[in-house]
């Protein structure tokens, strides 16, 4: 029985991954920009299904996981389904020896062996072209910190697509795409 409720729910959220619609991810994350206007790494209790800490402040996580929620895709409900079924796919670089669901889809690299383990992952490139608008990035920031943000429909004056993303001073949408060490490529499969 709870082998069968599991793959169902495998199922379902499959179902909410092939419902986002990534021409319109740019657009739905660009809505933070002026709303989310700090930075805040500290742990928090929050609800579930589809909690989240105050929309002002978060951090770069917390721009992709609003964003896909308005699309349908509960990033918090997901991760953590996913990882109850398969912790040791994920990293252990916290000590924990079982899924928190309060903050494990807020750490850039339990999001990244997600969007692995849905057949997400592409290629990183340096080629600006091969980053469309709707792309999830993450990069290596060095001494052990790793960033994310979603690749924006708009361009820089040289060409390179502007990310939408919270680096410490709030949601923003700059050119910062090869500012840091690319060390993951995502794509929603397109509707």
């Amino acid at each position: 029985m709870l082998k069968s409720l599991m793959l169902l729910l495998s199922c379902l959220l499959s179902l909410q991954v092939l419902a986002v619609e990534p021409a319109k991810l740019a657009g739905v994350a660009r809505q933070q920009v002026g709303v989310t206007l700090s930075y805040d790494p500290a742990y928090r209790r929050i609800a579930y299904p589809g909690g989240d800490v105050p929309v002002e402040t978060g951090v770069c996580t917390d721009v992709v996981i609003r964003a896909l929620r308005l699309q349908g895709l509960d990033l918090q409900e997901a991760v953590h389904e996913d990882m109850a079924a398969n912790f040791s796919a994920y990293p252990k670089h916290w000590g924990l020896s079982r899924p928190d669901r309060n903050i494990d889809h807020r750490r850039v690299p339990n999001l990244m062996v997600w969007f692995k383990r849905q057949g997400m992952a592409l290629q990183v490139s340096r080629d600006p072209k091969e980053y469309r608008s709707g792309d999830i990035v993450t990069w290596d920031l060095g001494r052990g910190q790793t960033h994310i943000g979603i690749v924006s429909d708009r361009l820089s004056a040289t060409g390179e697509p502007l990310i939408l993303h919270n680096i410490g001073a709030g949601t923003r949408e700059e050119a910062i795409l090869f500012r840091f060490a690319i060390i993951g490529h995502y794509r929603f499969a397109r509707g």
